[in-house]
């Protein structure tokens, strides 16, 4: 089974995290961020990916700390899963549709780490999460999965919809990357 298992803590946050790149969708997550939690959330439930995570952080700072540490541990729990990366499909692509916004998400779980990233939002916050976070959530992810991420969103008009669809987009690339082809190693370098 593929699972990775965090605990970090730090003097901004105490995170416990449990991942499962073969679970269901199912999802416990409480992070104090409202907002927050429900993108995770959708990210297990579109991913397949079962995850448990509680993070304490210094929300009376801001919530900056604790979405980039989740990030954080978020990415090593997620290369601590696919140790090896034997058998994957390795890239993933995936766009969606929420209402007027459309995201895509292009992955390649190839060792180096990369973020781009074209998603701006009109609003400061969605609810108590910070929308400048987000991309500080992605480049976190994506330093420390060690994987290269490709994140836009083409167009839009509510910042919900659009950072829903970011994620929704995220989990189902991630979904398709990880997914068990049976081969061996995608690399003609024969390492990732």
């Amino acid at each position: 089974m593929r699972v990775g298992e965090i605990l970090r803590q730090t003097k901004e946050t105490d995170i416990r995290l449990r991942l499962s790149a073969d679970g269901s969708g199912r999802a416990s997550v409480d992070t104090g961020i409202g907002f927050f939690d429900h993108m995770l959330t959708a990210f297990a439930a579109h991913s397949g990916f079962d995850l448990d995570l509680c993070c304490k952080g210094d929300l009376s700072v801001d919530g900056h700390h604790t979405v980039e540490d989740v990030g954080i541990s978020l990415g090593l729990a997620f290369a601590e899963a696919i140790d090896g990366k034997e058998g994957i499909a390795r890239y993933g692509n995936f766009t969606v549709p929420m209402d007027e916004s459309l995201a895509s998400c292009s992955i390649d779980i190839c060792g180096r780490s990369c973020l781009v990233f074209n998603a701006g939002f009109a609003r400061a916050r969605l609810g108590r999460m910070d929308t400048q976070t987000v991309k500080e959530f992605f480049l976190a992810f994506a330093s420390n999965a060690k994987v290269t991420l490709h994140i836009n969103v083409l167009y839009g008009e509510n910042d919900h919809h659009k950072c829903e669809a970011v994620f929704k987009a995220f989990a189902h690339a991630v979904k398709e990357a990880t997914r068990l082809t049976g081969g061996g190693l995608l690399s003609t370098k024969g390492v990732l």
